[in-house]
């Protein structure tokens, strides 16, 4: 978008867009897959319900000058935008749910949401946590305030009154007294490489879930450290050779669920793990412990503390900036030293009435996002870079009234999502080293990157299928059973660069940047299995290129992985599971490995 006529550009590039929903798009109401996998095959399926978010827009107004007097754009009638500039509405919707995660009809007014309650996979019974969730709706409902979910518990006073957080040295790789997965080994019980067809790769080794209850649980996280592949998963942590998927440490065991990770590794391949304080209805989420992924052993271990009144440890999230872990509250923060848990900041209220809300971090960034104003005339977010080593604030950038920052798609860039659930519209801006707005996308067409469900906390590290580089967003573009395109948006404008299309039926997702080429997913189908394409980002050549075709004998177990996790390291992918059904019965396994 280039700005309106003879108007000076104003708060950096230009301001974000309106973009309201479209039919199909991000956000359309769809019925659920066949199967609930990760690319599950699926058959044709009838034009999504028309009504509600996502219904066809009505014509818009006759164009009328903007609050500063500027002309009207190409999409309309102009309106006000995240930051308080000139915006004009667009062609878009909301993101859909995660990889394998069935579609459901939107549930209006959660920020940053997937626009449904995902169900269990395979037609199976819901999870009960998320069960919990939805008989809880009109509370939460009534608890979600300004961007702010307040969870209603006992606590200390503003200042952060309760037990601290304490540091505590830990021994060695633990082992399970539960029953545990085993991989495969490179053997084949399930026979999965039979009748490999020419020019197809091989299913290296896989592993079954190991024991869930029947209401399903969490597996969070899939994190690859040298030549081992590390999967978190109810209750224990698992470790596997990333060749021949033989067990490299572990498996080790904690005492409660799984409950929330750092999505990504510290430098020195260390990661953090949170789970439950109990088994019963009111535990928190709020005991850590630290793992080294190469080895397995358990390094320093704590309990988060709450902070004051609806500051709640109820649920966390968890990133990494260099050698800092940030535990995330509901109202506000605190920094840990990775390595050896030292306790280095805390982040709390500020100004008049600022209460950090969530976190994202990188390899030396660390954002914060910060609601404000709650129920005032002033109600509005923050957008804030922190310095990981200490908490000072390196910019702030104010957001217009009714805006939130719902996603991250990069921290280095620094690319946001953000939606207004009053206009039912979203945008993504990128912004600047220095906290200014550098660009917005501004390119006409239905994007689907893959979101999972978030609801008492943002999550804003929980999507795939997006990757940036220096200076360019790859957005897949909508598709439920056929061939889909990846574009790439340029960060400099916002403007389409170049795009191409799946080379198969079915949809393709960008995984990662590497070598100056996209690397992207594509998903099974009936009759064939997934892919994983090259794509050269530079030059005027953008044709994929196989880098691996899987076998088409393992088609139907690789579209089962729910709400899958998936990684391209060393010439293999992994595909895991991001939460277990529990059924005893069913086919799903933990992780696969797919190589030559």
């Amino acid at each position: 978008m280039t700005q309106p006529p003879d108007q000076p550009p104003q708060g950096g590039f230009g301001a974000p867009q309106d973009q309201p929903p479209q039919p199909g798009g991000f956000g359309a109401p769809q019925p659920p897959p066949a199967q609930g996998g990760f690319g599950a095959p699926q058959p044709p399926q009838a034009p999504p319900a028309q009504g509600g978010f996502g219904a066809p827009q009505p014509p818009a107004a006759p164009p009328q000058p903007g609050p500063y007097g500027a002309a009207p754009g190409p999409y309309g009638q102009p309106q006000p935008g995240p930051y308080g500039y000139p915006q004009q509405p667009g062609p878009y919707g909301a993101p859909q749910p995660g990889y394998g995660q069935p579609p459901q009809p939107p549930y209006p007014g959660m920020p940053g949401a997937a626009p449904g309650i995902p169900g269990a996979p395979s037609g199976g019974p819901a999870p009960k946590k998320k069960t919990a969730l939805i008989i809880g709706s009109a509370v939460a409902a009534l608890l979600v305030i300004g961007g702010t979910v307040f969870a209603v518990t006992a606590g200390g006073d503003d200042e952060g009154g309760g037990k601290k957080p304490v540091a505590h040295g830990s021994d060695g790789p633990g082992h399970s007294a539960t029953a545990s997965p085993t991989a495969s080994g490179g053997a084949d019980p399930d026979h999965l490489n039979d009748g490999r067809g020419p020019g197809e790769a091989k299913v290296l080794w896989y592993a079954p879930p190991p024991d869930a209850p029947k209401s399903g649980a969490d597996a969070p996280g899939l994190w690859v450290a040298g030549d081992t592949v590390v999967k978190a998963a109810y209750k224990q942590v698992f470790a596997f050779g990333a060749g021949d998927g033989r067990t490299a440490w572990g498996p080790l065991a904690l005492p409660q669920k799984i409950c929330a990770v750092t999505p990504h590794k510290s430098a020195d391949d260390k990661v953090v793990v949170a789970y439950m304080s109990g088994a019963g209805e009111h535990a928190k989420c709020n005991q850590l412990q630290q793992l080294d992924l190469r080895t397995g052993e358990k390094g320093w271990s704590g309990e988060v503390a709450d902070g004051g009144l609806f500051d709640s440890a109820l649920t966390i999230e968890l990133t990494v900036s260099g050698k800092t872990l940030m535990v995330g509250r509901s109202q506000s923060g605190t920094a840990y030293d990775i390595d050896s848990g030292k306790k280095l900041y805390d982040k709390k209220r500020y100004g008049t009435a600022c209460f950090p809300a969530a976190y994202a971090g990188g390899t030396d960034r660390l954002i914060q996002v910060s609601s404000c104003g709650v129920g005032g005339s002033d109600e509005h977010e923050e957008l804030q870079e922190l310095d990981p080593a200490g908490g000072t604030v390196r910019w702030t950038q104010k957001l217009k009234k009714g805006w939130e920052v719902s996603r991250t798609y990069s921290v280095d860039p620094l690319v946001v999502y953000l939606t207004n659930r009053e206009k039912k519209t979203w945008n993504i801006s990128t912004i600047t080293a220095d906290g200014k707005i550098r660009s917005q996308v501004a390119v006409d067409e239905k994007f689907a990157p893959r979101c999972g469900w978030a609801i008492l906390e943002r999550e804003l590290q929980g999507c795939q299928g997006v990757a940036v580089d220096g200076d360019t967003l790859y957005l897949p573009t909508d598709a439920t059973v056929s061939a889909n395109e990846i574009v790439a948006v340029s960060l400099a404008d916002g403007k389409e660069k170049w795009r191409v299309k799946s080379p198969g039926d079915r949809p393709m997702y960008p995984v990662k940047t590497e070598g100056g080429k996209l690397i992207a997913y594509v998903q099974p189908s009936y009759d064939s299995g997934g892919q994983v394409v090259s794509v050269p980002t530079a030059g005027s050549s953008h044709t994929t290129t196989a880098l691996l075709r899987n076998p088409q004998g393992a088609a139907g177990v690789e579209g089962t992985f729910y709400d899958g996790v998936l990684d391209w390291t060393g010439g293999r992918l992994f595909i895991s599971a991001g939460r277990l059904s529990g059924d005893d019965d069913s086919k799903e396994k933990l992780i696969m490995a797919f190589g030559d």
